[in-house]
């Protein structure tokens, strides 16, 4: 069967075209019950084929493949392309599949994981998902190269598409492919992204704009990280320590250790103090005054759960992999990095720091389970590939060549693509819980976006009681749900 977005890749439009790989989408009819409605839709899922005009010698080699792009689309059928919005979703890494938000969070069907202390065992389970974008929205989800089933053609290097630009330049491709394709010019579009996913929605934001005159109507970034100087650890840049305080309070809250206050005075106090007396503290150095260093060790000491003494000798600097291992030592466990709700336990129980995140390994089973099966025996899609739901080749080559002697920072990218078009909306959703992309270090980006005062509102922030992953947590899937849907109907401008 020659689907709608096979088309293109028939005889008749590709004259002129060098023969090759081309496209291998398969469309299948599904029905899904939300409320009270009964959603009929189409589940388009494949790869890609991405071309590229090469000109060799003043002269065209024509239109040459360079990489094939897997993607699921969903649409609902019998809509109106003009009015219905469209989202383009994908996860970060890099290197990164789109499995967590497609299967997590929006698709029309989802994993069932369990949560923190109530883990689903194998072989798990998969649902209708009853709260899905679909409702509201199309969706997209795209695997860059060299994950997923995504995969440069033979003769070219995988490596050219790891790295920030590329990246940009290859998805933004397959969004405009799509969008073409598909007759989805004048429909409402949006962005989601997690993780460095966020980092690729701000630059995509922008380089649609610029390279194909495309005009979003919102971005939603989900667990973001625009400003990598706010995250990254190192000598002679304190700005993490203060940034990650209020997510290393929220664990230590969790599990027990700052009894008699609730959550949300727990994280006042701690903000209060990452925003004032401790970087005050954290700037003077070997100059700070002993009364002061005192009073600090004894503030830092009362909000992340660890002794005076640790502190006092990581002199007030608590590196994140360090604290995983650090909080609950006693019980001779750690918490997880990407939701510190979660525990575990590593192989040296006196180790300076973690070596494994709990979260992370809470979810990789049941995640890739359920999409291996989905696939295959639902949207009969079949490729021997292994399917790469996280590419550590592609996160251990990637390029932030353009950022040379700097830290990564695409927030003048969401700013700019923002001061050009005035309507664009973004929605940002963090965890509390969060340790990979505390929620503090984001709205301390978001606080210094420069945009005019004017466009302030078109800013949204939702923070949620889970982590990095934060539908994983079900009361925060199904807010957090709602709380998307509201932002896709509200920018949508119909």
């Amino acid at each position: 069967m020659v689907t709608p977005e096979q088309a293109p890749e028939t005889a008749a439009s590709t004259a002129g075209v060098k023969t090759g790989p081309v496209d291998d989408l398969v469309s299948t009819q599904h029905t899904l019950t939300a409320g009270r409605r009964k959603l009929k839709y189409t589940a388009t899922t494949g790869r890609v084929v991405l071309r590229q005009e090469v000109v060799t010698d003043g002269k065209s080699d024509g239109h040459v493949p360079k990489a094939e792009v897997f993607l699921t689309a969903y649409t609902l059928d019998d809509a109106d392309p003009g009015s219905r919005p469209v989202t383009f979703a994908f996860n970060g890494g890099p290197g990164s599949s789109s499995i967590w938000l497609h299967l997590g969070l929006l698709g029309p069907r989802r994993v069932v994981s369990g949560d923190a202390g109530e883990l689903a065992p194998p072989p798990y389970g998969l649902v209708d998902n009853a709260e899905t974008l679909l409702k509201d929205s199309d969706l997209v989800f795209i695997d860059p190269v060299s994950t997923g089933y995504s995969r440069a053609v033979e003769g070219e290097k995988p490596g050219d598409y790891h790295g920030f630009t590329a990246d940009l330049e290859s998805v933004g491709e397959v969004i405009r492919l799509w969008t073409s394709r598909n007759g989805r010019w004048m429909s409402p579009k949006f962005l989601a992204g997690e993780s460095y996913g966020t980092t690729r929605a701000a630059g995509l934001a922008a380089h649609l704009q610029d390279r194909h005159g495309m005009y979003l109507n919102g971005v939603m970034l989900i667990s973001a990280v625009l400003e990598f100087g706010t995250l990254e650890f190192g000598p002679g840049n304190d700005l993490p320590y203060t940034m990650f305080l209020p997510s290393y309070a929220a664990a230590a809250h969790y599990h027990g250790l700052i009894p008699d206050q609730s959550l949300e005075e727990v994280l006042a106090d701690a903000e209060r103090f990452a925003a004032g007396r401790y970087p005050n503290a954290l700037a003077q150095g070997n100059r700070i005054p002993e009364d002061f260093r005192g009073e600090v060790v004894g503030r830092l000491a009362a909000l992340t759960g660890l002794s005076e003494d640790y502190l006092d000798r990581v002199n007030l600097r608590v590196e994140h992999t360090r604290f995983f291992a650090e909080l609950l030592r006693s019980r001779r466990q750690v918490v997880g990095r990407l939701d510190a709700r979660f525990t575990g336990w590593d192989p040296d129980s006196a180790g300076e720091t973690s070596t494994d995140d709990p979260s992370f390994r809470a979810i990789i089973g049941p995640y890739t389970a359920a999409l291996n099966h989905y696939l295959h025996a639902e949207l009969e899609y079949h490729n021997d590939l292994p399917y790469e739901f996280l590419s550590s080749q592609a996160a251990k080559d990637w390029s932030y060549k353009e950022f040379e002697n700097n830290h990564v920072n695409v927030a003048d990218k969401l700013a700019e693509a923002m001061r050009a078009n005035p309507h664009l909306k973004v929605h940002v959703a963090s965890g509390y819980y969060d340790c990979a992309t505390p929620y503090f270090a984001t709205r301390y980006t978001l606080g210094r976006l420069r945009i005019p005062a004017e466009l302030q509102d078109n800013i949204e922030l939702c923070d949620y009681p889970a982590g990095h992953m934060m539908y994983v947590h079900e009361p925060t899937r199904r807010q957090q749900s709602k709380d998307l849907a509201a932002f896709i109907k509200g920018a949508s401008n119909r």
